[in-house]
């Protein structure tokens, strides 16, 4: 249903005429806004910086978690490490070291698999692909599947339960902006598909209600002769994907959306050239998580808004609290110096709430939601 939002236009005070660009002397600008940012919003002029927080309590924190730590060999990916889920989305971190034993199937919902480390091979009812650090592979709901890995994979999985993945609406930017749908890449008939078929034992193992069940046969069932139609599995890398930039405003995570489905969106950071213009600001602005969750995982470079994160690690801020980038990277941003970003993320925006699963010990960094603290209000907590 399309949403008739209730027309307003208004400044209050001391205000900037535009968001995110010229911000008045000594003030710092938070937003909130509806739809996470799609919708009406209202930018706000404070004299302290809204992270500027000496204590936090109870369990809307922010939380920062290692995922190498969690992530452990299993030949299985309903075996893999759950990391969160909620009524539209499942997390799991998993390592796969050798090849899958049996095959899999997700009837619950169509999985993006996230590489960040390894290759191999994957087999699959539509053919045979490769794969390699910082693919995406979507595998549509019901496909059989089977990785072989060449070496050490390490992937985050994301199902969309009951659910599927699409493609953003690019707007006025065209279909061809962020990356053109011919770059998608799909499984082939190829000779390594064929050479895996055979008379062999294989099982299945179908996952449905997150509760499996086995199907065995005396042959591979991945023994497809031909098909046609318009629903495959498809592979992106983020190296083919060209952000839209402006030099002169700083975009919102929006329009970086790579993935929709109906409840939530999978959005992808690469590296891109700061905004030169002085008057616009050069980093994340503070904003407030009111529709949405956000979950991040960091896969490669340096992160220009967070500090002590590395590759491998996952931060999520629930609704309910302003954030935005920390002290040091804030001050460096308006130092200047540097001019473009180098690092690559993957963020999930969820609206619903989402559980956190168990973690051991070591695997949560627990001081995360004291990184936002100014300087001084460090040393005189230490």
């Amino acid at each position: 249903m399309a949403r008739n939002w209730i027309p307003l236009s208004r400044v209050e005070g001391v205000a900037s005429r535009q968001a995110h660009v010229r911000l008045p002397a000594g003030t710092y600008e938070r937003e909130i806004s509806k739809e996470g940012f799609f919708g009406p919003s209202a930018q706000f002029h404070h004299p302290h910086k809204p992270t500027d927080w000496i204590d936090f309590e109870g369990p809307i924190r922010p939380r920062a978690f290692d995922l190498n730590k969690l992530a452990t060999g299993q030949g299985s990916p309903w075996a893999a490490q759950d990391v969160l889920k909620n009524k539209a989305v499942h997390m799991r971190i998993w390592r796969l070291d050798s090849p899958q034993p049996d095959l899999a199937r997700n009837s619950d919902g169509d999985d993006l698999l996230f590489v960040h480390e390894g290759a191999g091979h994957l087999f699959c009812d539509y053919g045979h692909m490769e794969y390699c650090d910082g693919d995406y592979i979507m595998i549509p709901r019901g496909t059989m599947w089977r990785l072989e890995p060449t070496s050490p994979t390490m992937m985050l999985m994301i199902e969309a339960t009951n659910d599927h993945f699409t493609l953003p609406d690019k707007g006025i930017a065209g279909r061809h902006a962020i990356f053109d749908p011919a770059i998608l890449d799909t499984p082939a008939l190829d000779d390594a598909f064929k050479a895996q078929q055979g008379e062999k034992r294989w099982r299945v193992v179908v996952k449905r209600r997150d509760q499996l069940s086995t199907i065995t046969y005396p042959f591979n069932p991945l023994d497809t002769t031909g098909w046609h139609g318009d629903l495959s599995v498809v592979r992106v890398n983020w190296r083919d994907i060209r952000p839209i930039m402006s030099h002169r405003f700083h975009l919102p995570p929006s329009v970086h959306t790579t993935f929709l489905t109906g409840r939530f969106v999978v959005c992808t950071f690469v590296p891109r050239p700061l905004e030169s213009d002085p008057e616009a600001l050069r980093l994340p602005f503070f904003h407030n998580n009111d529709d949405f969750e956000e979950v991040l995982f960091y896969h490669k470079g340096s992160f220009f808004s967070r500090d002590n994160i590395h590759p491998g690690m996952m931060t999520v801020h629930p609704s309910g609290f302003t954030h935005g980038p920390h002290p040091k990277a804030f001050h460096a941003a308006t130092k200047g110096g540097k001019t473009e970003t180098d690092e690559v993320a993957v963020m999930l925006d969820t609206r619903d709430a989402i559980d956190i699963a168990a973690m051991p010990a070591g695997v949560e960094w627990e001081g995360y939601v004291h990184s936002w603290r100014p300087p001084q209000t460090k040393q005189a907590a230490e």
